[in-house]
Order: C-alpha cells, then sequence, then structure tokens
C-alpha cells in the first residue's frame, strides 16, 4: 500500500518529456511520422458513450493525435459488454499491434483478473499502460427514500441494486459488501452503461448502485444536494484514501473486519488508479511503448487539454503511464491465495 501512495505522489513532480520522433524495436529504428502520417488511430471502449469512459475517450480523440508524430486522425469506437471485459478480452487477443489502435481500460481490470479467471482472456500487466486522465474512488449510494441511510441499514433491508455486468464495479462493490460486510444488496444486471444504471435509479425500478464520486458529481450532482432531503444517500467509498469531498464518509477497508477482508477490499481500490486513460494491447510492437506514453503526458499536459476539461467538466487527475504499470505489477505479484479466494468468496459466494 504504501508504494501505491509514494508512487502516486511522485507523479506530481515528474517532468514532462518531448516526444521523439522515431522508436526502437528490435534494434530498429522505427519512422513514427510516417506509420501515423494520414491514418487513422482508433480508441476502443468498454461502455457506451454517455458515461465518463465515453466522455473522457472522446476528449482524448480530441487532443492525442496532435501530440503523436503525424498527426493521425483519432476516432472513438464503443464495444459495450459484461462490465468491459468484452472488450478487454477482445483488446489482449484479437486487436492488432501496430499501433493504431488504442485501449480504454475499465477501472476493474485487475479485479476481474483476480476474482473471474475462467471468465477473462488476458494478463492484466501484459497491456502497455499509456496514462491515466483521472481516477476516483467507487461510491456505493441508495435512494433516500429507499430507507436505507447507512452501511447498517443496509445490513437489515434489502434494496434492488442497478448493474451492468459482473466485471462492473457496480456489481463487484455491491457483492463485495455483501460478502465482507453482510449487507443485503440485490443486484440487477444488464443495464448497457451508467447513464441506463443511473436512469433505473431516477425511475425507482432501482433503488441504489455503485457508481465513481467524478461521476455522481459531474451527471447526478442535483441529487446529492439538500442536506437530510437529498435524493441520493451516500453509504460507503472505495479506494485507498478518502475523496477530499467526502472526509465523513468512510472506506470499505475502514468497514471490513479482519486483516484478510481488508486486503480483498483494498483490491478493489486499484479501480482509483486505473481510473480513466489509455493502454496498447499486449501484441503491441514494444517500440511504440516509450513515444506513445510520451505522445499521452504532451497531450494531457497541454493547455489546450486542460482547458478543454475543465469545459466538459471532467476531472483532471493525470497519472504516468509506467507509474500505473509499476502499482499493477507490485499489487498482482503481492496479491495471495488466501485473499483471492476470499474476494471471490465474498463477490459470488463461493
Amino acid at each position: 500500500m504504501k508504494i501505491m501512495h509514494s508512487a502516486v505522489a511522485g507523479i506530481a513532480a515528474a517532468t514532462v518529456f518531448g516526444l521523439a520522433a522515431s522508436a526502437t524495436a528490435g534494434g530498429h529504428k522505427m519512422d513514427l511520422k510516417s506509420l501515423y502520417r494520414g491514418k487513422t488511430v482508433t480508441i476502443l471502449v468498454g461502455y457506451g458513450a454517455g458515461g465518463t469512459y465515453g466522455q473522457t475517450s472522446q476528449l482524448l480523440s480530441a487532443h492525442i493525435g496532435k501530440a503523436i508524430p503525424g498527426k493521425p486522425n483519432v476516432v472513438v469506437q464503443y464495444m459495450p459488454g459484461a462490465g468491459g471485459i468484452k472488450a478487454a478480452n477482445y483488446a489482449a487477443n484479437v486487436m492488432p499491434g501496430n499501433g493504431l489502435n488504442l485501449f480504454m481500460p475499465p477501472e476493474m481490470t485487475l479485479v476481474t483478473e483476480a476474482l473471474r479467471p475462467k471468465k477473462v482472456k488476458f494478463k492484466t500487466t501484459d497491456f502497455s499502460w499509456l496514462g491515466r486522465v483521472f481516477g476516483g474512488n467507487q461510491v456505493m449510494a441508495a435512494r433516500r427514500d429507499s430507507g436505507i441511510l447507512n452501511v447498517d441499514d443496509a445490513k437489515k433491508k434489502s434494496i434492488q441494486v442497478a448493474s451492468t455486468g459482473q466485471g462492473s464495479p457496480t456489481f463487484l462493490v455491491p457483492a463485495m459488501m455483501n460478502g465482507l460486510l453482510g449487507t443485503k444488496f440485490k443486484i440487477v444486471k444488464g443495464y448497457k452503461g451508467s447513464a441506463n444504471t443511473t436512469l433505473s435509479v431516477e425511475q425507482g425500478e432501482t433503488m441504489g448502485m455503485s457508481n465513481s464520486w467524478v461521476s455522481w458529481q459531474k451527471n447526478r450532482g442535483s441529487w446529492l444536494k439538500g442536506g437530510d432531503k437529498s435524493f441520493l444517500v451516500l453509504l460507503a467509498q472505495i479506494g485507498f484514501t478518502k475523496e477530499k469531498d467526502l472526509p465523513n464518509l468512510p472506506l470499505l477497508t475502514e468497514l471490513a473486519s479482519s486483516k484478510t477482508d481488508k486486503a480483498a477490499a483494498a483490491l478493489l481500490s486499484t479501480a482509483s488508479i486505473i481510473g480513466r486513460g489509455l493502454a496498447l494491447p499486449p501484441s503491441a510492437n514494444k517500440g511504440l511503448i516509450k513515444p506513445l506514453r510520451g505522445a499521452f503526458w504532451k497531450a494531457v499536459s497541454s493547455d489546450a487539454f486542460k482547458a478543454d476539461t475543465k469545459k466538459r467538466n471532467l476531472v483532471y487527475d493525470p497519472i504516468k503511464g509506467e507509474d500505473i504499470q509499476a502499482i499493477l505489477v507490485k499489487t498482482r505479484n503481492d496479491l495471495s491465495a488466501e485473499v483471492k479466494a476470499k474476494a471471490v468468496k465474498s463477490v459470488f459466494g463461493k
């Protein structure tokens, strides 16, 4: 855990380097200008266009092409399904590694690999992480009129909560809370994207859900207003540290009791590190990693990008790809069989 915090803390002090116009692969120079000039780069997203994945991918598509030698056109392709697993499996096994295809990984990528090894067809650390625009804690919430005002209430009364699928935090967060804390969330799966899950809560089809704090603020900020008359009640947050806006909302790691339970809860927190960013597929030419990491950082560090982020009301909290890679490798290597077993049992009951 300390390594994760120190890795993130060191990012702010890192120097932004310019992007070289060529890269070395297998001892040979790659002419990136020739590779990208007149070409189209596709960003694959495992969710729909309406949520923060769609919004951030569109933001990146408007800027990253300008930072890549040859200045390619950049477009976004959506492939929703199974909480992002469908797109992750595709990216790991089918996506061409020629540098013309980038992937926006689901924030629960490492969690899904650890908990559902038979469903995934990828190893998280085989992706080459280019960087992220922002991350944030997941926040479990319920409608006030559900009668659930805190975690203790959720242990006594069952309510339906919305989910896109088993690979999504909309499933994993309430399921983990059920397993570790004894809450009684009944998870309704199959909604297409965060816009539809939140709509189900608004219409009363379901009475709560987990969502990133960024998404709650950006897309349903009005639900948080009104004090003790607010539409939404926040129950718990999932991350390594508390959101600055939520100093009194407990972390799942605080609510969990045993050391193993806390470690299982902490596994979910890797989502806050991955956040919304880009990666190259495992098949990508290794000579592309360094220059595309440089292009990503150059793009997100530009004044134009920062202004566009503010205009779109998106959070700006970037992390470099090499820092994300190091955190995920360390976390994956340190994940014990005992913790994985506990997490699987908590989520799936077996």
